[in-house]
């Protein structure tokens, strides 16, 4: 019996050797067949669609496009998403397009009110003041000239600051006047017009 186990347990122990012996000689002749296939690349690959997108990379060459360019213009009229079109030219006459056409579209409320002061005291109180009286504190620095008073003021374009429309606000705010640049692509469509709403209170202040 104890000679019966003894020649069993020598044939696994030969058995294993050979099974050792066999992978590994497979995976020898598998690493010299990758080896040597091409010399810039690292064989094996571990997620390759994380660097070879099946999508094409914008400054890409594309045989699907007659110019043979991936990044091509937007078809005419269409907006990116989240995108809110003004449709009022940086002139005078969009300014006073904008003026008979342009109303907010936000609801009064004293959330909008609020949030509209907010982004008012973070983008425009430097020049403006705090309550738009035209003293801010780059203007009492004696860096700029003091913009007119919302409540008092002559605009530039002719009459008087207190009766700015929703559009004429918007617009500026849109493309900026004389010194003031525009303010687009600091504030949202919506930002916008909370912070017109908010410019209509500075409006009735004495």
């Amino acid at each position: 019996m104890q000679q019966k186990l003894s020649t069993m347990i020598e044939s696994m122990l030969v058995m294993n050797k050979k099974v050792a012996i066999l992978f590994f000689v497979m995976f020898a002749v598998s690493a010299i067949i990758t080896s040597c296939k091409d010399k810039r690349t690292r064989g094996l690959e571990y997620a390759p669609n994380m660097y070879e997108p099946i999508a094409y990379n914008p400054d890409q060459k594309n045989p699907n496009f007659a110019d043979g360019k991936t990044a091509q213009n937007p078809p005419k009229g269409t907006n990116p998403v989240g995108f809110s079109r003004f449709n009022f030219d940086e002139t005078r006459q969009g300014y006073d397009a904008a003026s008979a056409f342009a109303i907010n579209p936000l609801q009064k409320s004293q959330k909008n009110l609020v949030e509209g002061q907010q982004l008012y005291l973070a983008m425009c109180s430097p020049c403006h003041g705090d309550k738009g009286a035209g003293n801010g504190h780059i203007v009492t620095l004696g860096k700029y000239p003091a913009p007119p008073s919302y409540a008092n003021g002559v605009s530039s374009r002719g009459g008087a600051m207190k009766d700015l429309t929703d559009g004429k606000i918007y617009h500026t705010i849109q493309y900026g006047i004389n010194l003031m640049g525009s303010y687009a692509s600091q504030l949202s469509p919506e930002e916008r017009w909370k912070v017109v709403m908010y410019v209509h209170e500075l409006q009735t202040l004495k």
